[in-house]
């Protein structure tokens, strides 16, 4: 039977409770935050648990380790920008609308994944000693992926030439988002066109 009095007031209503995958990308969304404004070093697990209104042995629970915890938001960005980047080159149907896309992307990525790509660059000098290794993985990853394009592109060059400029083009990608978060009249799509005529004219030898 129900005993509720007629237009009793019912109280908040119950929040509802998050899945373990909800709750753990808020724990690798503040995690991002508070390591790009700290650092690896200056981050508290506690300063996390807080902002995240959970307790510190839950954070122990997902993820092991603070050293876990900064791994699994580097492996989430890595995943991250493999997708982009993948989704969007294979969606081109030229060699040269392939590299234009695959860069495009990745610009766009870094633009809304500031946090993520600072962490990348910056934690190898004071993270784990995994730290530099994963981040040795997404720059791999990424090779496979523009070696994959740049054979498209100049099917005639030798394998060494793709190798190298698979390596120059990683460097400057990276170079150059950093170089542009000083300069935010460089637009996602200028970005994109000056490495697409760098590419064009370093593998001009090639190109048929």
């Amino acid at each position: 039977m129900n005993t509720a009095t007629p237009g009793a007031d019912p109280g908040p209503p119950r929040r509802r409770r998050m899945s373990r995958a909800e709750r753990e990308r808020q724990m690798l969304d503040v995690a991002e935050q508070v390591f790009t404004e700290r650092g690896y070093r200056g981050t508290s697990m506690d300063e996390i648990a807080e902002r995240c209104g959970v307790s510190k042995p839950m954070l122990y629970e997902y993820f092991g380790s603070k050293d876990g915890l900064l791994l699994a938001c580097m492996g989430r960005a890595k995943a991250e920008l493999y997708e982009v980047t993948q989704k969007a080159m294979a969606g081109a149907s030229t060699p040269d609308d392939i590299l234009w896309r695959g860069m495009v992307a990745y610009f766009s990525f870094i633009d809304s994944h500031s946090r993520p790509f600072a962490m990348l660059l910056q934690e190898p000098l004071s993270g784990p000693p995994e730290t530099a290794e994963a981040i040795e993985e997404t720059r791999r990853q990424q090779s496979e992926l523009i070696a994959g394009v740049l054979r498209t592109f100049a099917p005639d060059a030798p394998a060494t030439a793709v190798a190298a400029y698979t390596q120059i083009i990683v460097g400057a990608c990276e170079r150059l988002a950093l170089w542009r978060a000083g300069h935010p009249e460089l637009t996602v799509e200028d970005a994109a066109r000056h490495m697409t005529d760098f590419c064009r004219h370093g593998l001009a030898p090639y190109l048929k």
